[in-house]
Formats: structure tokens, sequence, C-alpha cells
């Protein structure tokens, strides 16, 4: 989490007493911004990711895109630590977007994903009272935005968790699945083609999104513009299984009218 880092170090501090003091404030907060620290030690944003490559290597931390996180928050979240500082602002639009979408008293499946993550994160008030809805997630970082107040209904998935994911799959999780019916599923991907449809690399991610799919009135996909036109490992579900797709202002106009002409709803966000 990232935190509020001391006064201004400008004074003296030189490399090896600003590196060994970085180490400190990554571990204690586990993420830092690059600007945070550049500010902190009254250096440049350069000087400063110079520090964190040296660090790296040395195997003192990890960089992500903005940012140093902990090796601790690395080892057990490479994927989501990374993903998480990967288009924001769109993904933060999306999930405005898509939060909109769901109605009092309605059921509604959450797939695993740091866009997913964003639909709980952006809920009305009306929503975050108790029992507004029921969401049903295999994602820990749902059940993290969701779990918070007093909140709707919340049942999570159990099965085998996946780190890189922050997400439970497996037959467990399948299977509790089958025994729901949904109003909407918010499902989400790496990758989208007309071809493929909507794609992710891992097996066993796909297995629970298709589930997902499978147990919904409705299928919303989310996805960033980035994710247009790349096809992942393996298939989640087909475009014809989608209903809706939220997508960001940045998509290419080409592939939107070709997904559109498809028979898929799509919502630039």
């Amino acid at each position: 989490m990232r935190g509020v880092l001391p006064e201004a170090m400008r004074a003296t501090t030189g490399a090896r007493e600003r590196r060994a003091r970085i180490v400190e404030l990554v571990a204690e907060q586990e993420e830092v911004e690059v600007s945070a620290l550049a500010g902190c030690f009254g250096v440049s944003e350069t000087s400063i990711r110079r520090d964190l490559a040296v660090l790296e290597a040395r195997g003192r931390l990890k960089r992500v895109h903005g940012a140093a996180i902990s090796v601790q928050v690395a080892a057990r979240s490479t994927v989501v630590a990374t993903k998480m500082h990967e288009h924001t602002e769109e993904k933060r639009r999306i999930g405005a977007v898509a939060a909109s979408l769901i109605d009092p008293g309605s059921v509604v499946l959450f797939d695993s994903g740091t866009t997913i993550a964003q639909v709980p994160a952006h809920l009305s008030a009306q929503l975050r009272s108790a029992n507004a809805f029921t969401a049903v997630t295999h994602s820990l970082l749902v059940v993290q935005e969701v779990a918070t107040g007093e909140g709707p209904s919340l049942l999570c998935l159990g099965g085998l968790f996946l780190p890189d994911y922050q997400a439970f799959v497996g037959p467990q999780t399948v299977l509790s699945l089958k025994g729901f019916s949904a109003d909407v599923a918010f499902v989400g991907c790496d990758g989208l083609t007309l071809e493929d449809g909507i794609t992710t690399p891992h097996v066993l991610i796909a297995e629970v999104g298709a589930t997902m799919a499978g147990r919904a009135r409705r299928v919303v996909a989310l996805a960033d513009s980035s994710k247009l036109g790349r096809s992942g490992f393996t298939t989640i579900i087909p475009l014809s299984q989608v209903d809706l797709l939220i997508t960001d202002v940045g998509a290419p106009p080409e592939l939107v009218a070709r997904i559109r002409a498809a028979g898929v709803e799509v919502i630039l966000a």
C-alpha cells in the first residue's frame, strides 16, 4: 500500500544511503511510487529509477510501472501487482460504467482481474448499503473491495488459490458456481479478438470465467483497449456469448465496428 513518505531528505544523502533508505521505505509500505521517492529525497525521477534498477538487480525490491514493490508482495502477486499499474485511468472509467449497470436486488458474478475489481470500487452509495445486492466472486481483490462497511451480501467461492491472479480456481470453484443463477456476470480477459473471443493465459482462470458466463442471464466483458485485437493462450468464451463489451475510448474504431456488427453491444468509457 502507498503511504505518506517522510519529509524531504535533500541535505547530503548520498546514493548509498538513499538506496538503503529506499529499501526500508518499500519494505515498510510494500509499494511506493517513483514520484513520491523523488520528492522525498529531492532528486530527479531518473535518479530514483536508476536506484531502483540497482536495487532490483540486488534482489532488494521489484520494479513495476511507476513504482517499486517489496519482494514479499512481488513473490505473492507478481501478475496482479504489475497489472494494477497498467492503464489505471481506463480501468477506473470502465469500472464506473459497469457499476452503474448493477440493479438493487440483483445477483452479480464477479470474475477475477484488476479491471473487474474496479467495479465494486465504484458502487453507488445505494448499492453499498446492507444487502443491496448479492455479489458472488472467486477474486480476493473483489472481496477486499466489497467487504468494506455494511455492503452487499457477499458469497466467496473457495478452491485452489492462485497468488499471481489473487483468485480461487479449480473443481471446487466451478462446482460451487453451478449452484447459482445470476442476473449478470462481469468477465475479465487478457485479450479479445473476433476469431478467439475473450482469452486468458491460464486454463483454470478460463474455466471459472466460462462457468460464470454460463450461469448469468447477461454477460458483460470488461477490457481496456490495449487488450482488443490481442489473443491469449486459451479462450474463456467466444464473442457470441458476450452481450456487452465495456472498453475505453482508445479502442480501434474499425475493430469496435466489427464487434458491434457481430451483435455485441459496445460502450466506450
